[in-house]
Order: C-alpha cells, then structure tokens, then sequence
C-alpha cells in the first residue's frame, strides 16, 4: 500500500526531477515509520529514506518502501545524492519549508534548482484526502477509543470537579486504553468559558446549570480522532435548549446532505444558514468541518469559500457550533466518511441533550 504511494509520486514527475519530503506526517504516509527527523527523497526511479543514527537501526526493519540510508553527512549527502542522480530540480514542501530554510537550501545545492511552486504539496495533499480501507480502519478504531472516553467521563462530571480535573482523566483514561497518544490537546470548558471555542481548560469548578463542552480525540496506528460533545449539568434554560437543537439540527441537516460530487463551502452554507436564520447571526465564526487523518486538520476542508469538490473517500468532520459571548456555547462534531451516494457517520456517540 505505501509502496503504491512512491508509485504516484514517481509518475509526476519528469526526467532530473526529485521530491524531498520533509515534515513528520508526510514521512509518516510515505514510510509508515515515525520519527521527529528524516527525508524522503524521490527521484523517478529511487526512493530514499535519510535518517539518522537515533532511528536507523528500527527504520531499517520497519522501512520497505524506500531504501533506508543512513543520514551522517546531512544535507550535504543528500546534495551528492542529487548531484549522482544527475537531478536539476527539486520539488519541496512550500507548506512545511520556512523561507530561511529555503534560502538555506538553494545555497547548498548551488547547481540545483530549489523549485517555490506546490507540485509537491498538491500532490500529496490529493494522495492523503482520500483515505484507504486500511486507513478507514484505524480511524475507526481511534474513533472507538474516543467514544469509550466519553461514555467513561459522562458519569464522573459533576458540580465542584474543574475543567482541567475532567480533562486529565479522560485523557489518563484514554491512554489506558491503548491511545498511542491524543489528537491534539483535550478542549473541555464549561459555563461562561463554553463560549470560546478553542477555550483551554482551567481551574473553573463545574456549576449547576453549566454546559460542558469536550473537544477530544485519540491517535491509532498514525491517525486521529476528532469528536466534541456539549452536556448539561443540572438542567437548562430556554435559551440553551434553543441554542443547543438549532445546533444539532444545522448539523444534521450537514451530513444528510454531504456526498461525493458536492462542493465543501455548500455544506457549509446549509448549517451556517440554519443558524443564521434561527437568530444567531455571527455566532458561529469557525469554519463547518476539516479532513481528519495523520493529521487531525487535512484538506479538503468544510468551510465558507472552499470551491473543492468531495471525493469518495474522504473523511471530515462536520461542527457547527453557536457561541454566545460570556455567556455559554454549544458545538457537536461528527466525523463522517464520503460515499458516492451520502456518507456514512463513524461516529456512534448520543447527540440528542444529555442532563448529567
């Protein structure tokens, strides 16, 4: 399956041409090795994976798509590999590659052109949006990880616990159950910090009447999680009520209407439109959903403006939340994978309210 993938790559590109591959999740796609250094070089007919003294001797036995070379003179060997190949032009990451970094680059390989334009992104950003049968599956495990998390937490949220108490148990108790890590760091705010959506959680005690939202997801063979459910403590006002069902119903209104075919800003327009028109105008500021993958944030992405057409294939959330300043917030995501004809949810979790 990875070897398919240096394939790809290997057919986009001309005669003198290389690929070099740089960050972690890209590397990860292209090895199935994970490390925090290395690049992968990819010329028409060779694949090398430069790596240093630290992971060779395991890259070695886990490595079978590229050749594994030990990174000793640093990028000075990959220069006299390039010079050897007779390569003229090398394709990075625009995404991944820090201006000084470039500059850098184009002095050391002073014979060679150090290329600005996006093949290279383009290319591997089509290859990861649409996701393979084997990747589905770890997704769908880390999926179940996330959802045991929650049925664990949902008992043990309670009026005097902080925010930052309920986050590390959930995540403690993710690890137990054999997360290799978490997608990214555990959103969980309650009452009036409910109202920031990427709210970090503080020493804020849980209070009646609160709503609670958890924004959580774990890591499985390399790929990520991504679901967030708000609860309620004690019980709810009118307002909450409203705010919460005007929500859920933009997001239901999302999925049934996402398929392979449709433009990403479409879906987007049908949750956003349903919370405008129930009165929260400028309430929700964030874009509907992203791709979920190595990375929890991928492209195609469910947004405003995004022209992109879904693929069958690709898996992305859909979130939409409505956010009343300083006083509380709602947001409820799923992620769902595209299908010719719909989507189906990989996520099982309840979304009708929950009154802890």
């Amino acid at each position: 399956m990875i070897k398919n993938r240096i394939l790809k790559l290997q057919n986009a590109l001309n005669d003198g041409e290389a690929f070099w591959i740089s960050s972690g999740s890209n590397r990860f796609y292209l090895t199935g090795f994970n490390s925090s250094a290395g690049s992968v070089l990819v010329t028409q007919k060779k694949a090398i994976f430069f790596i240093d003294f630290r992971y060779f001797e395991r890259a070695k036995e886990i490595v079978t798509s590229c050749e594994v070379v030990l990174y000793d003179k640093g990028d000075k060997g990959i220069y006299e590999f390039c010079k050897d190949e007779k390569i003229s032009t090398i394709f990075v990451e625009t995404a991944h590659t820090p201006l000084s970094h470039h500059k850098y680059l184009c002095d050391l390989f002073d014979s060679i052109t150090i290329s600005t334009k996006n093949q290279l992104d383009t290319c591997l950003n089509k290859m990861r949006a649409v996701k393979t049968e084997q990747e589905l599956l770890l997704l769908k495990q880390a999926q179940s990880l996330t959802e045991q998390t929650l049925d664990y937490i949902l008992p043990r949220i309670e009026i005097g616990k902080t925010e930052r108490e309920i986050m590390l148990d959930m995540e403690f108790f993710m690890r137990r159950l054999g997360a290799e890590g978490v997608s990214f760091d555990f959103i969980v705010v309650s009452g009036k910090n409910s109202s920031l959506p990427h709210g970090v959680p503080t020493d804020k005690k849980i209070e009646n009447g609160d709503f609670v939202t958890m924004d959580f997801g774990a890591i499985v063979g390399g790929y990520c999680s991504d679901m967030t459910r708000t609860v309620a403590v004690g019980g709810v006002s009118d307002e909450q009520r409203l705010v919460y069902e005007t929500t859920l119903k933009a997001q239901l209104a999302a999925i049934d209407a996402i398929k392979a075919g449709k433009v990403c800003g479409d879906i987007d327009k049908i949750a956003r439109d349903i919370i405008y028109d129930a009165g929260f105008k400028g309430c929700f500021g964030h874009a509907l959903g992203h791709s979920v993958g190595i990375d929890v944030h991928e492209s195609p992405n469910l947004s405003p403006n995004n022209t992109a057409i879904l693929e069958v294939g690709n898996v992305v959330t859909v979130e939409p939340g409505i956010y009343l300043e300083n006083k509380f917030g709602v947001r409820i995501e799923d992620m769902v994978y595209v299908t010719e004809n719909g989507c189906i949810n990989l996520t099982n979790s309840k979304k009708e309210l929950i009154i802890l």
